[in-house]
């Protein structure tokens, strides 16, 4: 049974966990946070970022890496198109999530909110969520907004790691309490909550919500 190597609250270890899920595929998953790190951590993830990922003997780290073998070893269902341009279309979409909404909604908005006054004993700043809820992040969601296509999918008309990636971040805009507007962008809030009604989505949003205390 593979292990992932993180903690749930963290956006690329979800995308990994969904991955999973929705492959079917059982796992184990072992926190790591801060010091609590098994003692191979730096070898396993030589930056010391999660999520790390290990089967049998093989271990690999970084989300895209982990979701890339995952789909390679358990081919079914797809979540990355055979289409040439589309594969790449989708992989495109994976990276605007991992470095566009991470950086627009991780910092600003879900450490400040949730993290530092959680788990850090730091005072939450809420001007500067509010600030880039207003200016930084607006762009990329109208970006996003104009990619979906009348499926409600990113690329195609089928779930792709694209959707999956997309989802994942906009999970932690809501954990802070902030949200999609359905006016501005209906149908990427419209796909926002067609995700998080998944299963394999679901099951981390509860688990989270636990862990948050509600």
């Amino acid at each position: 049974m593979p292990t992932v190597f993180g903690v749930g609250l963290s956006p690329f270890v979800r995308k990994v966990r969904v991955v999973l899920a929705e492959k079917q595929i059982p796992y184990d998953l072992v926190p790591v946070f801060g010091p609590q790190a098994p003692p191979d951590w730096k070898t396993m993830s030589p930056l010391g970022k999660i999520p790390a990922f290990k089967d049998g003997e093989r271990t690999l780290c970084d989300s895209s890496i982990i979701c890339t073998y995952v789909e390679r070893t358990h081919p079914t269902p797809a979540l990355y198109p055979q289409d040439p341009y589309d594969h790449a279309r989708a992989l495109w979409i994976e990276e605007f999530a991992d470095t566009g909404l991470v950086e627009s909604i991780g910092l600003p908005i879900f450490f400040n909110l949730v993290v530092n006054p959680r788990f850090m004993g730091k005072e939450p700043d809420r001007a500067r969520a509010d600030q880039a809820f207003a200016e930084q992040l607006p762009p990329r969601l109208e970006y996003l907004e104009g990619q979906l296509g009348g499926s409600g999918h990113f690329v195609g008309d089928a779930l792709t790691i694209a959707d999956v990636a997309v989802a994942s971040p906009l999970t932690n805009l809501r954990h802070a309490g902030y949200d999609v507007d359905p006016k501005r962008y209906p149908k990427l809030a419209k796909h926002l909550d067609a995700m998080q009604a998944r299963p394999s989505f679901a099951a981390c949003i509860a688990e989270e919500k636990g862990f948050l205390g509600g």
